[in-house]
């Protein structure tokens, strides 16, 4: 039983760090495995891609370790130094979820075009495969946002995945610079109509409709920032709904 519609959790959370090291899955990633309506009596298939972070072999084996605690029946699509699988595309439409880590949201973009991801996350997406992630796994669902990937001076990226019509803005209370940049580039016209959380809140689409703000941290917010006919910048807060 797939997603009753394509679905997608967009966050700026996902992980939890354990007391004694390692990370377990928090209550944004939670969130994604119920939307996937897994069938009873068989464990959640989630895959995770680590490309934004260079398929990193060490935190791999955190997130294995995170999923069999979970209860998940864990997979790791790695592009480095080529495909851990045969057919990504095919290996995609096998999962009830999709989780994309943080990094380079601009060397993911690049490298899931060259392996044809692209438009395998499309499908995957339709077909009720529920897609998710944190920060660049965020940002690449949306036509763009802004990023670290260019240096240390945050920019605009401005090729995303385009699966939601809106842009993206990640980290937004703990970055100083994120809320001034998306505000600068909704006012010239750089992004449209920018949705925004703040560390260990997640956005919730079904379809292309922003339908709830969760979080895993209290007090945390989401926003959505547009330009008014006028020319102002408007931002608007939505009151996250408390996760487990």
């Amino acid at each position: 039983m797939p997603a009753e519609r394509p679905t997608i959790v967009a966050t700026s959370g996902g992980w939890t760090r354990r007391e004694r090291g390692g990370i377990d899955w928090a209550g944004t990633a939670h969130l994604a495995v119920e939307l996937a309506r897994v069938p009873s009596g068989r464990r959640p298939r989630l895959t995770y891609l680590g490309t934004a972070g260079g398929d990193q072999r060490y935190f791999s084996g955190e997130v294995h370790a995170a999923g069999e605690r979970a209860g998940f029946e864990t997979t790791v699509l790695d592009l480095f130094p080529m495909p851990s699988v045969e057919d990504p595309a095919a290996h995609l439409l096998t999962q009830d979820v999709v989780w994309v880590g943080g990094g380079s949201v601009a060397n993911l973009l690049a490298v899931w075009r060259v392996h044809g991801l692209d438009e395998a996350f499309r499908a995957a997406w339709q077909a009720g495969v529920v897609l998710g992630g944190v920060s660049a796994g965020s940002i690449c669902w949306f036509r763009g946002g802004t990023t670290d990937s260019f240096g240390p001076v945050l920019r605009p990226v401005l090729d995303g995945l385009g699966l939601l019509p809106h842009a993206n803005g990640v980290h937004y209370d703990s970055e100083a610079r994120r809320r001034p940049l998306v505000h600068e580039l909704v006012g010239s016209g750089v992004l449209g109509e920018t949705h925004c959380s703040d560390d260990g809140v997640g956005l919730v689409y079904a379809g292309t409709e922003l339908v709830e703000a969760v979080t895993e941290v209290p007090g945390k917010g989401a926003y959505v920032v547009r330009r008014e006919a006028s020319g102002e910048v408007v931002e608007t807060r939505l009151e996250p709904r408390p996760l487990p």
